[in-house]
């Protein structure tokens, strides 16, 4: 039987790969200083929750097949020291993916947004569609218990992370992947304490592509002009197929796409989710997907968790949040309810929660990202720059970088909170993006805004 050892078995995707391989019949163990929910239940009710917290290398013994190191172990850990002494096989996460996945078709969804929505749309239609099939993506997704999965199925579809791997492999996790089928989605800069230039951040893509054996499919958004360049550059080994914003209507609030004579109405709508679409529906057909499965698949799609995702709404007004932290993402979030409720208001609240967005020196980046909102509203703790242990931001900075002169700068969920309910709700959406979640904000309790 083979056996497996996690160092850092808590991470939100680890413990899923935990879980996933223990399903897969394999002797699952695993280590971690702190374990919060929902992984301490997930991993409880898996049989593999370590019993006791803390690093032990009594746990590291001369059987074990592989040893899978977390990001969120450090280099002195005494378990992979251990390990390294006994000479085990230690992977990062993505090696280990790369690994298991060798006997498959393996499709890659790389980018620096709408690669979770992107794999998750893919996801969809093949489950609709009754193709078997592993996964690995970063969101809660309705229809699959798991965010990670490893069976005997001849088809891997993988969520491509541009994030270093490990401690001991800084490399990014795309690199590790190797895909017969990979999209890039677009490239903006982002991860400023990992890339501190953006022709660094670059590099990266450039690694990725090539990176991918000659002859493999490539699928690109060719609106984004960076991403043409890089392709120009560095694609000329690979089968291109570039992609845009397909033909579609809205109407009343509802967006209908059109492929080849063929039509759906869709859940999930704005200009970065159409782009998400026809990057799926390209990959689909590759698969053996034809249009009019896709399609009808599609057309039940409600999105991935904090993409776009209604929190409440009426006749007048609807409450989103979304994950949206990175200055295109923002854009597009906000583009996209724009243009589908042009007749609306907008309230839009940013947190910045991410070291990029929270540095002084990235702040400009943000330039006109907000300008679709009628009220622009920044959140940022100080809790959050003492954790990062980050300088503080000056609120003058914010608004310098932003371009906005009418920007409303709260560092206290009180103070966000009082202003929110201030605000007029009629023929309004209020907008929510952050990867965190201001200062433990119960953004159900704005539904009363409704």
């Amino acid at each position: 039987m083979t056996k497996v050892h996690f160092i850092a078995v808590g991470g939100s995707v680890m413990h899923q790969l935990a879980i996933a391989l223990k399903n897969k019949g394999y002797q699952v163990t695993g280590s971690d200083d702190e374990i919060f929910e929902p992984s301490h239940g997930n991993l409880k009710q898996a049989g593999i929750l370590p019993a006791t917290m803390g690093w032990d290398e009594s746990r590291i013994t001369p059987d074990i097949d592989a040893v899978i190191l977390g990001m969120h172990a450090r280099a002195d850990n005494p378990e992979l020291i251990r390990a390294r002494q006994l000479n085990l096989k230690i992977y990062s996460f993505p090696e280990y993916i790369y690994q298991e996945s060798l006997q498959k078709k393996r499709v890659a969804i790389g980018g620096s947004h709408g690669k979770t929505t992107t794999t998750a749309m893919i996801m969809h239609v093949l489950q609709q569609a009754g193709t078997a099939f592993d996964y690995l993506v970063g969101a809660k997704l309705a229809g699959f218990t798991q965010s990670v999965n490893i069976t005997d199925a001849p088809l891997i579809v993988c969520e491509a992370d541009e994030y270093p791997a490990s401690v001991l492999e800084k490399r990014p996790k795309f690199h590790f992947l190797h895909p017969h089928i990979a999209v890039l989605t677009g490239i903006a800069w982002d991860h400023i304490n990992v890339f501190p230039t953006y022709d660094n951040y670059l590099e990266q893509f450039a690694i990725f592509l090539r990176t991918i054996e000659a002859g493999q499919t490539l699928i690109y958004n060719d609106t984004d002009h960076e991403l043409v360049k890089l392709v120009k550059a560095e694609g000329g080994h690979l089968k291109l197929i570039p992609y845009n914003v397909p033909e579609h209507q809205i109407v009343n609030g509802t967006t209908t796409v059109t492929f080849g004579g063929l039509k759906a109405t869709l859940e999930v709508f704005g200009d970065h989710n159409l782009l998400n679409m026809h990057a799926a529906r390209l990959v689909c057909n590759e698969l053996g997907i034809d249009d009019a499965t896709f399609l009808k698949a599609i057309a039940t799609f409600t999105g991935a968790a904090k993409r776009l995702e209604v929190v409440g709404k009426n006749d007048h007004c609807a409450i989103y949040r979304d994950f949206a932290h990175a200055p295109s993402k923002v854009k597009a979030t906000m583009e996209a309810l724009k243009e589908q409720y042009p007749q609306r208001k907008l309230i839009a609240v940013l947190e910045l929660h991410t070291y990029s967005s929270l540095n002084a020196a990235f702040m400009v980046q943000y330039q006109g990202a907000m300008d679709k909102a009628d009220v622009p509203v920044v959140f940022y703790s100080s809790h959050a720059l003492e954790i990062k242990r980050m300088p503080n931001l000056e609120p003058e900075l914010v608004a310098q970088g932003f371009g906005r002169s009418d920007l409303q700068i709260f560092n206290k969920r009180d103070h966000l909170l009082a202003f929110l309910d201030a605000q007029n709700y009629g023929n309004t959406n209020l907008l929510l993006m952050s990867s965190g979640d201001y200062e433990g904000l119960d953004v159900n309790s704005l539904k009363k805004y409704l």
